[in-house]
């Protein structure tokens, strides 16, 4: 439990969004066997659940950068609060709707309004917090987001055959409790006033274009690009991971596939405070390479022992460890490299670039997986994670010189990966 104390003294309004997030994700049990609803209970292929995915995804886009600008020009709760209700509506009426394309309808339609609030979720965290505990308020916002699926994915495949609707009406009822909770406890979304030295890069520019802003530091670009790789080829997991293991355990696969996607929630919530501890001198460029070398070999270990159920979750516990690195550390990294000012519109377009490469990676796999079978397709998605590692030195060699405010002589940083 000491581990925990590392997340005291910061503002009570991110505890209260950290506790939204535990009971919005504890609902969140739809998506984790969303390739297993197209393909067992529609009967689609993998190149349509892919056209599936990809459709979505297109659809979802505009919706990042609406919400990046709501995120800068309106109250950041509200917007949180409204877009919630609307979602949880959709879910309700899922829960009653006959499952087909109508349903889905109405779960993409709820993923819209998430992604709507997205921005203003991640611009209050960056708000409420100083530059020097911005890792510790992100890290505790990716922890909430894991504790509270430690369980959904197994009740989600337990579900899945016979009470899916059941599925629907919980993620519902679980975000109508998250939004209840923001809407009446939180009362101040003042951002801090940092004056630290290395807040010099968050000075608000109001009269500057976010465009302009990507324009002063280029090497966000970059970071954009390798990110949105790495994510890209992360989200595979929910996708090519549960075919794999349909097709080599039948109708347990969802079930197994469940109990899995558990283990990576329950990784997050023991090791995430650990390994924010222990690599708190870390820099947060050598976080993302080494998240990125722990998914690549996470998948690799899974590609390998396809078929030895145990594997798998040694998998998932190395993939996890993965995520972990790179959760704690992308959201520190940009924020205290660009405005305060700008932060809702800067995340709204990291969306739409990690939305747009990870659909030109799911329609590669889709087609691969049809074509040439699951081994040509793992090799496609190691090869996008290794090329995202190469851009991840890249970036770690040219970051120093963009901004050296951060790299002050006198502070104690782990330098090497």
């Amino acid at each position: 439990m000491k581990l925990f104390d590392r997340y005291r003294g910061l503002r009570k309004e991110i505890y209260i969004l950290f506790f939204g997030r535990v009971v919005t994700n504890l609902g969140s049990m739809i998506w984790p066997v969303m390739t297993m609803i197209l393909s067992q209970k529609l009967g689609l292929s993998a190149t349509e659940i892919s056209y599936f995915f990809v459709g979505a995804s297109v659809i979802i886009l505009p919706a990042n950068i609406v919400g990046g600008k709501l995120a800068d020009r309106y109250n950041k709760k509200w917007v949180i609060v409204i877009c919630d209700i609307i979602s949880i509506l959709c879910f309700f009426a899922c829960a009653v709707v006959p499952l087909g394309l109508g349903t889905i309808f109405l779960f993409v339609l709820a993923g819209i309004l998430q992604s709507v609030e997205y921005p203003s979720y991640e611009a209050l965290f960056a708000d409420l917090s100083t530059t020097n505990d911005r890792e510790r308020a992100f890290s505790l916002e990716y922890l909430g987001s894991n504790l509270g699926s430690i369980l959904s994915p197994t009740i989600a495949g337990l579900l899945f055959q016979n009470y899916l609707w059941l599925s629907f009406l919980t993620s519902g009822i679980s975000i109508g409790c998250s939004t209840i909770l923001i809407a009446l406890f939180i009362k101040d979304i003042t951002p801090v006033e940092d004056r630290s030295e290395e807040a010099v890069y968050q000075e608000k520019k109001e009269d500057t274009s976010v465009l302009g802003v990507l324009k002063d530091n280029p090497l966000l670009m970059l970071f954009l690009m390798c990110g949105a790789l790495c994510n890209a080829a992360y989200m595979q997991y929910t996708y090519i991971m549960p075919l794999d293991m349909a097709a080599v355990h039948g109708e347990s696969g969802a079930l197994l596939f469940g109990t899995v996607t558990s283990l990576n929630c329950i990784t997050v919530v023991i090791f995430t405070p650990l390994i924010t501890k222990v690599f708190s001198n870390m820099r947060d460029t050598g976080k993302m390479i080494s998240g990125r070398v722990l998914i690549f070999t996470g998948y690799l270990v899974f590609l390998l022992f396809l078929g030895i159920v145990p594997f798998y979750y040694l998998a998932m516990l190395i993939f996890t460890w993965g995520e972990i690195f790179t959760a704690i550390s992308e959201g520190p990294y940009v924020s205290v490299r660009i405005p305060a000012s700008h932060r809702g519109r800067v995340n709204g377009i990291m969306s739409v670039v990690y939305t747009v490469l990870m659909v030109l990676v799911e329609l590669s796999v889709g087609q691969i997986y049809d074509r040439a079978g699951s081994n040509w397709a793992w090799v496609f998605i190691l090869t996008v994670v290794v090329i995202s590692i190469l851009l991840g030195v890249i970036l770690k060699g040219k970051d120093r010189k963009a901004y050296p405010k951060l790299y002050e002589e006198g502070k104690e940083i782990v330098e090497s990966v």
